[in-house]
């Protein structure tokens, strides 16, 4: 097997071979490349030691990256690196990182430290393809497997079981039944990763073309970290328009979004406000009042536990919140909602609603007759710059202040302007707006 490895990495190994050392691509790059993909970062692993890794490129920008742990990064033309020498793991005492390494002089017992059999892959052109777990078989069938023992692996580093998840979300893979029974009976090892790590792999385990599968599948693994999943699951919705419970219908809309890392985490939190809020109306239908409202609450919450960047927290708490946007029936409904609310943020909840009516019963899924109407009125609204908000009035709170309003009066009267011209009774007009209120 021959595969394209890009010329900068190409340069590396040829500077360590010619040094006398061995050098590898190995990693994520090798399996993407196998599956046909084109990979942008390669990591290359070798026999040379940290210290001969130094003097073969000291006439490169290098950084140490983790030099005790056998890491430089080599950049070529602006492109970094990650030059890594064959290593063997110490002992996990706080299931996330080796208390050691031990550096070695051979391949083998760098690749028997990797994850899964997928990724303990070593490239070169002069040797081929190095594949001693069946990494390529693996890689054809659309398996995740670890290297060895599952447990054990697991077991030394808690993280890879999100790795896990987000492979076969990401890569649209099965995994393997020991692998699986293995991360659903080490799930606990969850609680001793940091939030921040979490955080990553679950916003690239979301947005997985596999995504649907995995959470159906391993609701349980991530309750460990966001418990209020697990009340979600089974929780029955009662009325004709429920196709699903709770978190079946949470999965479902998460699965049609578009693969947006914000869209997809809205979709993920947007309905657990359901279970605190769930009543039974005198038809024995369920009602949700406040749900969204509350599930924004919700949503802040667990992504503030999770770190979350405040962008992503506000973002998606916001979405949540407002996800029962319905699509306006007139062009003034519209434009009320845009006094708090921006195009984008419209358009985007429009999205939401599709995905979100697409997993009720089917003769509640369809509302693509409103959602372009809506478009169409934002486009006009957008190229003739209609009033929508009170910054775009023609008077300001200095004009009323003028004519003797104070306080709290001046903001009402501004809204009530707005709500005159929205509606058609005004023309934005200064006069008109000052003769109309006083």
């Amino acid at each position: 097997m021959t595969l394209n490895i890009p010329s900068k990495a190409k340069t590396i190994i040829t500077l360590l071979e010619n040094a006398g050392f061995e050098a590898f691509c190995v990693g994520g790059a090798v399996r993407d490349s196998i599956m046909g993909l084109n990979p942008t970062d390669w990591d290359i692993t070798t026999s040379a030691s940290p210290e001969d890794t130094v003097m073969v490129f000291k006439d490169y920008k290098t950084v140490d990256t983790g030099l005790k742990h056998g890491t430089l990064t080599v950049v070529i033309d602006k492109t970094p690196f990650e030059v890594t020498t064959y290593r063997v793991d110490g002992d996990y005492n706080d299931n996330r990182h080796p208390e050691n390494v031990h550096f070695t002089k051979k391949l083998s017992d760098d690749l028997s430290r990797r994850d899964f059999t997928v990724n303990a892959l070593a490239y070169n052109d002069k040797t081929g393809l190095v594949d001693l777990y069946g990494g390529q078989e693996d890689i054809y069938s659309s398996i995740i497997k670890t290297v060895g023992n599952p447990s054990a692996r697991f077991q030394e580093d808690g993280l890879r079981i999100m790795r896990a998840l987000r492979f076969a979300s990401v890569l649209g893979f099965t995994i393997e039944s020991e692998t699986a029974k293995a991360i659903h009976d080490n799930k606990d090892l969850l609680k001793n990763i940091s939030a921040e790590r979490l955080a990553v792999e679950l916003s690239k385990l979301v947005c997985g073309k596999n995504a649907f599968n995995i959470l159906t599948e391993y609701w349980d693994v991530l309750s460990v970290f966001i418990p209020e999943i697990k009340s979600a699951v089974g929780f029955k919705q009662y009325g004709k328009k429920h196709a699903y419970d709770v978190w079946e219908h949470i999965c479902h809309t998460v699965d049609t979004i578009p693969q947006d890392k914000i869209l997809r985490l809205t979709m993920l939190l947007h309905d657990l406000g359901k279970i605190p809020t769930h009543k039974l109306d005198e038809n024995g239908n369920s009602t949700f009042k406040n749900h969204a409202t509350i599930g924004g609450d919700m949503a802040r919450e667990i992504l503030t536990r999770l770190r979350f960047d405040k962008k992503t927290i506000n973002r998606v708490s916001f979405l949540v919140a407002n996800h029962d946007f319905e699509p306006p029936l007139s062009k003034a409904d519209l434009k009320k909602h845009l006094k708090n609310k921006t195009v984008d943020d419209i358009k985007t909840l429009l999205t939401i609603k599709k995905s979100d009516r697409g997993a009720l019963s089917e003769s509640y899924r369809d509302i693509s007759k409103e959602s372009e109407q809506c478009l169409k009125w934002l486009d006009e609204i957008e190229k003739n710059n209609e009033c929508c908000k009170i910054a775009q009035l023609a008077i300001t709170g200095d004009d009323l202040k003028k004519k003797g309003l104070k306080g709290e009066d001046i903001g009402k009267a501004l809204d009530t302007l707005l709500d005159a011209v929205i509606e058609g009774k005004l023309q934005n007009k200064k006069e008109d707006l000052l003769t109309y209120y006083l």
